[in-house]
């Protein structure tokens, strides 16, 4: 393994140089190969990691060379590949091969066709160096990494408005979280004298450190976590991301970048079970995001808008998990939720494509008979999401929602239950609007253009669609569960922290299966009987009902328009305070003020310069006898 995990991130590095120098003039119309080759190595390369670490207790360290080497504060470039790395690596090569795959036939015919695959690459670079970092410092550099990743992808059509801004403003509620996450890592080496994550696990275990310090460290970890992960009040960025393309969102996220925050909490789990406080917080804020998200996705009417709104939702749920010490519960869902959001995002880029760049539901319908194929695995991807058996969502979001009801925290259950309701309402609504009912929504001219996607954009949902269907079953419940039994290593620690107890399974898991199957076909029913059964009435008389909240709702509780008023004024305002007061006339003044000194000091002494030798023969004859005057006499 040592000799091969270092290619794993350089093939995707290599492909971005490569692509990035090369496509505007070699291979601009075939620029895709060498990133899709280039994923498909470093996929390669992960399954064999991921045999070779099973079974394994203890993590394989492959050090590269000295990064850092000043005084006590040493950082080696190094990797560390453990079940939880494996588990990520096959997560972010696999699923995004298939997205690489399908930008093949999404961008085509694009002017920044080379430009696309070139920064994907330099994320999947960026995203590997952050899951398989054996220290603090190395995984803070691929967090920014990907930051800045995000930040060229989401505004990749920068000749739009909208997606220019919304690349700005990913980038920015980055940087709170980013700030905290920063803090927390000079923290960590202040109090542990080391940033390597064995080193600094083992300190904590041991009890060498005050458990304030260690709840601090949590929470400004988290705090990084809340920003890339969209967490309340930090997920105002992530809607907007959709500007971005369609096979951006599905990558960046849906599968990856946005789990980070997940990967960050589960990786330092040892620190959260020391710091019950910060668990806590983590609980929390996860379950306040899941019911918000979603009460805000049924109102949305882009297709990519309510899919973003169920991510920030479903990434509620991992830190849901989180926060009752379900770390497998959380990565298992956050597989599944690679799996069936990735599915979903291309479905919806492959409706878009049909649609001739069309993203408004309600422009749509009827989609169902024209675009066979995509309907399918998007039913699919419906159903995983909604959490209906036997698909992957139903496995993983009743491991979480049974963690949180056996871990005594009723409140936290019944809420994710509400939101598991209102997930399966918005997907549906989303269903039956999209693709079922007449296409008169639509105008002749887009309805004549309407054609399934190529074969290099159904493939890859055909093969998420059946990683959707099957895919739950790694993650069965009690001592069945593959994963559960894959990850134990590296838990294990802090399970024992915890007191967390061995998986079982009894006949209070079944009910409570039962229970959220039930919840989820509820929701399914209602979305069915608004929007088909009486499309033409209920709709229209919920609205006016419920006009105000409707309103607020569809708003997003206003909370976007609270920041341009508040922090985002006060920033903007306050900058140009500074920049009349104090940069003009004080900064600008001194340099105006010198100028102006030296020039009316020469306007003093120009006529000295008069250019005849007499002149200055007198001013010589002067300065000898005032200097011999001064000589004899003083």
């Amino acid at each position: 393994m040592q000799n091969y995990v270092w290619l794993i991130p350089a093939l995707p590095f290599a492909a971005f140089v490569v692509t990035l120098l090369l496509g505007r003039w070699w291979i601009k119309a075939e620029s895709h190969w060498i990133p899709i080759l280039a994923m498909a190595g470093s996929f390669g390369l992960s399954i064999a990691a991921f045999i070779q670490i099973r079974g394994a207790e203890e993590p394989v360290i492959v050090r590269m060379w000295q990064w850092f080497s000043v005084g006590s504060f040493q950082v080696p470039l190094a990797f560390q590949i453990d079940q939880l790395t494996a588990v990520m690596l096959l997560v972010v090569t696999g699923v995004g091969l298939l997205i690489f795959i399908y930008s093949k036939g999404y961008m085509h015919g694009d002017p920044g066709y080379y430009r696309f695959f070139a920064y994907m690459s330099l994320f999947a670079f960026s995203m590997l160096l952050l899951v398989l970092a054996n220290n603090y410092l190395l995984l803070y550099f691929g967090w920014e990494a990907v930051g800045l990743c995000s930040y060229y992808l989401i505004g990749f059509f920068y000749h739009k408005p909208e997606a220019a801004a919304a690349g700005k403003k990913a980038f920015i509620v980055n940087r709170v979280g980013d700030f905290g996450f920063g803090l927390g890592v000079m923290l960590i080496f202040v109090t542990f004298g080391t940033l390597d994550y064995t080193g600094v696990f083992a300190k904590v275990a041991g009890g060498a450190v005050g458990h304030n310090v260690l709840v601090a460290i949590a929470l400004l970890l988290f705090m990084g976590a809340m920003g890339k992960s969209a967490q309340f009040p930090l997920h105002v960025w992530l809607p907007d991301a959709m500007e971005g393309p369609t096979p951006v969102s599905a990558l960046i996220h849906a599968a990856t970048m946005v789990t980070a925050g997940v990967y960050l909490v589960a990786r330092s789990s040892v620190i959260f079970a020391s710091a019950p406080a910060a668990l806590l917080v983590v609980g929390i804020v996860g379950t306040f995001t899941a019911i918000f998200a979603a009460v805000i996705g049924m109102a949305q009417n882009d297709i990519k808008k309510v899919l973003a709104y169920s991510t920030v939702s479903q990434l509620g749920y991992m830190f849901m998990a989180l926060g009752v010490g379900a770390w497998s519960g959380a990565i298992f869902h956050l597989v599944a939720h690679a799996f069936f959001k990735a599915l979903l995002f291309l479905g919806a880029g492959s409706v878009i494509h049909s649609m001739g760049g069309e993203q408004d539901m309600r422009c749509m319908g009827g989609l169902a008979r024209r675009i066979p194929v995509t309907w399918i695995t998007f039913m699919t991807g419906a159903l995983a999401l909604s959490g209906v058996f036997p698909f992957a969502g139903f496995w993983s979001k009743d491991e979480i929602l049974g963690k949180n009801f056996q871990a005594g925290v009723y409140v936290v259950w019944f809420v994710g239950l509400v939101a598991a309701f209102i997930t399966a309402f918005y997907t549906f609504r989303m269903v039956f609007v999209t693709f079922w009912g007449k296409e008169t929504r639509s105008d002749e001219k887009t309805c004549a253009l309407i054609h399934e996607s190529p074969k290099s954009m159904t493939w890859p949902l055909i093969l998420l669609a059946v990683a959707s269907t099957v895919g739950g079953f790694i993650g069965l419940p009690g001592s069945f569960g593959v994963i559960q039994r894959f990850l134990e290593p590296v838990f294990s620690r802090a399970s024992d922290i915890l007191g967390v107890a061995e998986p079982s399974v009894g006949t209070l898991d079944i009910v409570l299966m039962v229970v959220s199957l039930v919840v989820a076909l509820m929701g399914m029913g209602l979305a069915w009987l608004i929007y088909v059964r009486r499309a033409q009435d209920l709709p229209q008389f919920f609205g006016a009902l419920f006009g105000p909240v409707y309103r607020v709702v569809y708003n997003k509780f206003y909370v976007d328009e609270f920041y341009a008023a508040t922090f985002v004024r006060v920033a903007v305002d306050g900058s140009r305070s500074v920049w009349h007061n104090f940069d003009e006339k004080v900064i600008d003044g001194a340099v105006h003020g010198s100028a102006w000194l030296w020039q009316n000091w020469g306007r003093v002494v120009r006529p000295l310069q008069t250019g005849r030798v007499q002149n200055y023969l007198l001013g010589i004859l002067i300065g000898v006898f005032v200097i011999v005057t001064v000589v004899v006499f003083l």
